[in-house]
């Protein structure tokens, strides 16, 4: 039997907060099907192609097939993904001014293969108009490549937040954080905040925007509030229990939380995460509406951002959030016509 402090380090329970796979010793697996499904529409749709042929810009994910994992064993990380997508495109012929149509498939993203590597299928819809399936094959191609490198570094920081658990530090060294305000504007800022506890020490910062919508502040306030609402604009299923202590989850379990405070057409307060942060962490969020004659301004403050998150947690929130309640909003104004 080994003496007391010299037993293998793999079975020793080190003093951790959440007591979770101690030394990553353990195999861990998480799925990141959904996830990648939503980070590939976000990277891929509306990547714009311009040369002297003219300008072409690449729509829907029309197709989407296969599945992504990440599995953690001994401290490192595994990754698995395999992919067969279709996408499609549309382009102004820059002398004529005609437009035409066409796709790009990827038959097989895999881990098998670097990007560059990777198969990339430009195809034309019959007729002229070579001159931009060309552009797209050239330029269009290293466009997509770039869109694809980005998808696979999103899966290997921000997905996989937290599988790789920190160990206890040695006597006398503590884990220590730094981090310089990035850049802000008035619309836009982001402020540092203090180390939150939730198992492991995370830096995290603040996040404030401000978007200003075509509609009257009870009407936005109802968008966040209504479930029919909320599931038109997200276009997925999502638990909305609007009072306080009610669930909240969307975007197929991506995002999740709790109303912890609601002002009828002026304020609501939530407990809000991503699936992909550390678990049981949760930010702050305050969402105040205010009225503006026929429109009205949303003011977002959401606090406790890991740092790793900042940009795709503003992204979320520009894209899947408000671009989204914009269209709603005039698609409900043109059915009133």
């Amino acid at each position: 039997m080994a003496k007391w402090g010299q037993g293998d380090p793999r079975w020793i329970v080190e003093e951790r907060a959440d007591a979770t796979n101690v030394n990553n010793w353990h195999w861990t697996e998480r799925d990141a099907t959904s996830w990648s499904k939503r980070k590939l529409k976000e990277v891929l749709e509306g990547l714009v192609v311009e040369g002297e042929a003219g300008r072409c810009e690449i729509g829907d994910l029309k197709h989407v097939e296969g599945e992504a994992s990440c599995n953690s064993r001994k401290g490192k990380l595994i990754f698995f993904y395999e992919w067969n997508l279709r996408l499609s495109w549309k382009g102004t012929v820059k002398e004529s001014g005609e437009k035409h149509k066409g796709s790009v498939e990827i038959p097989n993203l895999s881990e098998e293969n670097e990007v560059d590597d990777t198969e990339i299928n430009v195809s034309k819809k019959k007729g002229e108009g070579d001159v931009l399936k060309d552009l797209m094959r050239t330029e269009g191609t290293t466009k997509v490549r770039e869109a694809l490198r980005d998808y696979l570094k999103a899966l290997k920081t921000e997905f996989t937040l937290g599988m790789i658990l920190p160990t206890k530090a040695p006597v006398g060294q503590e884990m220590a954080t730094e981090r310089k305000p990035s850049g802000s504007t008035v619309q836009d800022s982001v402020t540092p905040q203090s180390l939150d506890m939730v198992g492991v020490k995370i830096p995290t910062v603040r996040i404030h925007m401000r978007e200003v919508f075509n509609s009257p502040a009870d009407e936005l306030y109802s968008i966040f509030t209504k479930k029919e609402l909320v599931q038109k604009f997200s276009k997925c299923p999502a638990v909305i229990e609007a009072e306080k202590g009610g669930k909240l989850q969307m975007f197929e379990g991506c995002v999740s939380g709790e109303y912890t405070e609601l002002v009828p057409s002026q304020r609501i307060v939530l407990k809000w995460r991503c699936r992909s942060w550390p678990d049981e962490h949760y930010a702050t969020v305050a969402l105040n509406f205010q009225d503006l004659a026929a429109q009205s301004e949303l003011e977002l403050e959401c606090k406790g951002v890991p740092v790793v998150h900042e940009e795709s947690t503003r992204q979320c929130w520009k894209k899947q959030y408000f671009e989204e309640i914009h269209i709603l909003l005039q698609q409900s104004k043109d059915n009133m016509e």
